[in-house]
């Protein structure tokens, strides 16, 4: 399960196409659900349809709310490319807080905040029918320029130790070559930084994306399970060794010379519909 909210959607054609001229005329909730029930929903809505507070954020039907320590998550969209409900609650309960952030280029124009690297999830959907109870992650990135403007690519990986956590940015600056931040987080919420290990390849997307990992044993490390398969992005869960732990990590790659194919842009449609006004 994976839920973005977005302000000026990073990943939109339509937000591209304006020119960025109003980041809160672009606003999205994606939902994401893997495993044997798939589904996926990300419209695009305009502006007329957020509503936010310190302690709140709604964009059409869809609401997320601190509740206490708690955010609760009411989730009522449409997925696409085939319309279904995708309705349900999703609660998240970070186990600490984290409050640093990391500059991700040489002239801190994006940041990466991951407030909460660990911490209790529970899932209750009415449609599709389904519930679980597990482990979660929360973090934020912002930027005040295009990511196609300032980076080529970059790879995350956020990896679950007996420990604590363990994460991974290699952001590609187009200008100033590459950043590499390599943290753990421990049970009480310290942070600190470990020797990334070598550099390694693991199975390429069907659309030919790179998925660059770090491993300090290549023999323990794998891809486990494709979630996200794009034409500029993968996401997907694999094993690695890190910390002198194997473990289970959530991997990402992102392939910005792509994103910023014009052909891929008109693609993106089909998986981002938008419904500019308020829903009825």
């Amino acid at each position: 399960l994976t839920v973005i909210a977005f302000i000026g959607s990073v990943f939109s054609p339509y937000y591209a196409w304006s020119g960025r001229a109003d980041p809160f005329d672009h606003v999205a909730i994606n939902v994401a659900l893997y495993g044997r029930t798939r589904r996926w929903a990300m419209t695009e809505r305009g502006r007329s349809t957020l509503t936010r507070d310190a302690d709140s954020f709604s964009v059409g039907p869809s609401v997320l709310t601190w509740q206490g320590d708690t955010l609760v998550i009411d989730i009522d969209e449409v997925t696409v490319p085939l319309p279904s409900r995708l309705k349900g609650q999703i609660r998240f309960t970070p186990d600490v807080a984290q409050q640093q952030a990391f500059a991700l280029d040489s002239t801190s124009r994006h940041h990466w905040w991951p407030y909460a690297p660990f911490g209790r999830i529970s899932a209750r959907f009415d449609r599709p029918g389904l519930s679980w109870q597990g482990h979660g992650y929360g973090d934020s990135n912002t930027g005040s320029a295009a990511l196609e403007a300032d980076f080529s690519s970059w790879t995350w990986s956020r990896a679950s130790l007996p420990t604590g956590a363990a994460m991974l940015y290699e952001p590609q600056e187009r200008v100033g070559g590459g950043k590499l931040i390599a943290l753990t987080v421990a049970a009480d919420g310290s942070l600190g930084s470990f020797e990334p290990p070598p550099q390694l390849s693991l199975k390429k997307g069907i659309w030919g994306v790179s998925r660059q990992t770090r491993s300090q044993d290549p023999t323990a490390t794998r891809l486990i399970h494709a979630m996200e398969d794009a034409p500029f992005y993968t996401r997907s869960a694999i094993q690695t060794k890190l910390c002198g732990h194997v473990c289970p990590a959530v991997h990402e790659s992102l392939d910005l010379d792509r994103f910023a194919n014009p052909l891929v842009r008109l693609m993106l449609p089909f998986k981002m519909p938008r419904r500019a006004g308020k829903p009825g």
